[in-house]
């Protein structure tokens, strides 16, 4: 760097600092979602930020030629590593080192960061805190996933958010994969068409967004042309066709493929499970729901809020789902020698807050500092008495650390943080063994100051903090 040469001081793209009330929300969202997991039977998990790249696998990218384009991968001598994009991948990897010594069915939820290399913006961040649950085992399908249905919704109310802004949408991969049987579409293909219908929803795709995904190229606004799967006008409009079915009953009548029916049948099984529960009116069927990382092969799950959401330009988004997964019979099995399968979701976190900061309907308690002012130096151990005092009796308090700074710089300070209290002392009140407490967020105008015994301390400043 040129000597004196100053830095400008800035983040890469897709990169965000969170501070003051909006990283308060976040503890508070990780803090409700973590206790929840716990109550539903999960046990934490956490995994190293990086993994050996082959063990992690390919699943993000669309660029065949480049499949490791999305993430982020150095060279660590003999091998390559990667920041782990989701917790899936790395609870397979453990489960697989570790299977022996786990109780299966294992439940285990885990809250960490992941990292994509994608384009950012609209609540889409490159790193960003997910909290998983899932449920590896032989286990009843329609058991586990009807479980993480409830859980799903049980976490989002707990966290703040009404039944009516939100809703649970499923759908199965089978069933999907019935009708690319029937079509004879090619192995080489169905990632690609699988990840064209995963798009639906995004914003300027729609049907002829995905059609042109399913046939030949897509090119958007911008002029980028994206390679689609090449499949035939015919074999492409059955799909868009597929799309368009809303109902149980009519896919039932309109497609008789073995898999198709037993995807359907699983839906209708899972459908009675929660009808057992609480939340079954808060889960629909969506069929165009096939989740875009291939290792899904049966039941999928998006989440997805229903109020208006904006950037930060007052400009309406789709910042899509919030929490959303699936079944995977073969994420595990990759590993020599196990054949475990899996389901579970994951929770966008740092989404989830952009819209629920939007909402205005959850407190957030920062517990900000009680402020001792130094009013004047010589009584500097009278103030650090006063401190041990208030954080004995479990109070957040601060003194002031510099005094030589008159009172309002002081009060100027408290306010800027938020302080609730100032704790004001000269040399009145140490003669006669009184406090002055100042209400720092009380209106204008009142009389915001009183003075008390030294004795009443802890009960009057518990009034304001």
């Amino acid at each position: 760097m040129e000597k004196n040469k100053k830095l400008i001081p800035g983040l890469p793209t897709g990169f965000e600092d969170r501070w003051d009330n909006k990283l308060y929300l976040k503890k508070k969202l990780l803090r409700l979602i973590e206790e929840n997991f716990i109550k539903y039977g999960f046990e934490p998990l956490e995994t190293p930020s990086f993994e050996i790249s082959e063990n992690i696998g390919s699943f993000l990218a669309d660029d065949d030629s480049n499949p490791m384009s999305d993430v982020f991968t150095f060279n660590d001598g003999e091998k390559n590593i990667t920041l782990r994009y989701d917790l899936s991948s790395p609870l397979a990897r453990f489960v697989a080192q570790n299977n022996q010594q786990l109780p299966l069915p294992y439940k285990r939820y885990a809250i960490q960061n992941v990292f994509r290399n994608e384009k950012a913006g609209n609540a889409r961040y490159r790193e960003f805190t997910q909290a998983d649950c899932d449920i590896v085992g032989n286990v009843n399908p329609s058991q586990s996933n009807a479980e993480l249905c409830n859980l799903i919704t049980s976490t989002l109310i707990n966290c703040g958010l009404k039944k009516d802004q939100f809703v649970i949408n499923v759908s199965n991969r089978k069933i999907l994969q019935g009708l690319i049987q029937d079509l004879k579409i090619p192995d080489e293909k169905q990632v690609k068409v699988m990840r064209a219908i995963d798009k639906l929803d995004k914003p300027g795709f729609g049907l002829k967004g995905v059609e042109d995904l399913l046939k030949k190229e897509r090119k958007d606004k911008s002029g980028a042309v994206t390679k689609g799967a090449n499949l035939s006008d015919d074999q492409a409009s059955q799909i868009i066709d597929f799309l368009k079915i809303k109902e149980l009953k009519e896919l039932k009548k309109n497609f008789q493929n073995s898999l198709t029916l037993e995807g359907i049948k699983e839906i209708e099984q899972l459908y009675e499970i929660l009808s057992y529960g609480d939340y079954s009116d808060q889960v629909k069927t969506n069929f165009t729901i096939v989740r875009g990382l291939e290792y899904y092969d049966g039941f999928c799950v998006e989440t997805n809020l229903k109020f208006k959401i904006t950037n930060n330009k007052g400009k309406e988004v789709d910042i899509g789902s919030i929490c959303s997964g699936g079944q995977y019979n073969k994420l595990i099995s990759r590993f020599k020698g196990v054949d475990i399968p899996g389901t579970g979701f994951s929770i966008g976190v740092d989404r989830l807050l952009f819209a629920i900061l939007q909402l205005g309907q959850i407190e957030v308690d920062s517990k900000k500092p009680a402020i001792i002012c130094v009013m004047d130096k010589k009584y500097l151990k009278n103030y650090y008495e006063i401190l041990k005092i208030l954080r004995d009796n479990g109070i957040n308090s601060e003194i002031f650390l510099d005094s030589e700074k008159n009172l309002g710089k002081q009060l100027n300070y408290a306010n800027k943080r938020g302080c609730p209290v100032a704790v004001i002392c000269g040399e009145n009140e140490f003669k006669e063994n009184t406090i002055t407490l100042k209400n720092l967020l009380g209106a204008k105008g009142e009389n915001n100051q009183i003075t008390i015994p030294n004795e009443n301390l802890i009960n009057e400043i518990k009034k304001f903090v």
